[in-house]
């Protein structure tokens, strides 16, 4: 049914909405509730009973979820297809999702030379997207030349500038799995070293997983936005996450958005 993204609002709460695939509605629709209310509206919507959600806030607004399901039909893919679902759809998807006033986040992990890398920022910034997502291991150059590109072209074309968030470590690997492929540090060592160049990159936010969240609060300016991956309430499996707290924790750590995908 699509995965969820949870936007933390410190003292006003958080924010519900579903993500379309790879893109993410990050517009809640409803009403402010308690936290068994928050359950029970999801429950009542998709049918999500027992999914430990009561972790999530004490407060939020919860996004109409039956009608963006609906909305997802209509474009004819699966919420679990997300990549696949850009590749097969192309621009479309994107253009039918804002014209539809939904907001975007384009989750397409942008990781190449930077030129390359600056141009799909322009495309993204021109279809109105309002977070995009590039990989961090792309150096520097890449990361400052896909900031530039979305300022700039933000200018350019009067459309709002997307903030732009930098994929430090999936949270599928571990630190066994950065040695397979020649990283010579752990997990958190080298998502502060990726998370440091984001930040002299100059950008708006990081992807991390829940484990690193509170050390990179230490030292990260606190207008850094921190979007968390790897959320699985107690109850549910891991499936092929390595690094992973229950949403509550994650708040607790310092997360201003949670992506919360097949546990819902």
């Amino acid at each position: 049914r699509g995965d969820i993204l949870v936007e933390h609002r410190g003292d006003a709460g958080v924010q519900v909405g579903q993500l379309h695939g790879g893109e993410a509605d990050l517009v809640g629709q409803g009403l402010a509730m308690d936290e068994g209310g928050v359950q029970r509206r999801l429950e009542q919507r998709v049918g999500l009973a027992g999914r430990g959600l009561d972790e999530i806030a004490e407060h939020a607004v919860v996004a109409d979820l039956q009608r963006h399901a609906a909305f997802q039909g209509q474009l004819g893919f699966q919420g679990d297809d997300h990549l696949a679902a850009v590749v097969a759809q192309g621009p479309r998807l994107v253009e039918e999702l804002v014209a539809a006033g939904e907001r975007v986040f384009l989750d397409l992990k942008y990781h190449d030379i930077p030129n390359t890398v600056a141009k799909a920022v322009e495309s993204a910034v021109r279809l109105d997207v309002q977070m995009l997502t590039i990989h961090t291991s792309g150096g520097l150059a890449m990361m400052q030349a896909a900031q530039q590109a979305a300022e700039n072209t933000s200018l350019r074309t009067g459309k709002t500038q997307p903030l732009v968030l930098g994929v430090t470590v999936l949270t599928s690997l571990n630190t066994n799995d950065l040695a397979e492929v020649g990283v010579p540090h752990d997990v958190g060592a080298q998502v502060e070293r990726l998370a440091t160049l984001a930040a002299k990159a100059g950008l708006g936010g990081l992807v991390c997983s829940p484990l690193e969240i509170s050390g990179l609060r230490e030292w990260l300016p606190a207008k850094v936005q921190l979007v968390t991956p790897g959320i699985r309430p107690a109850d549910s499996a891991r499936d092929d996450q390595k690094r992973t707290l229950t949403p509550k924790e994650a708040l607790q750590a310092g997360a201003n958005w949670l992506v919360i995908g097949r546990p819902i």
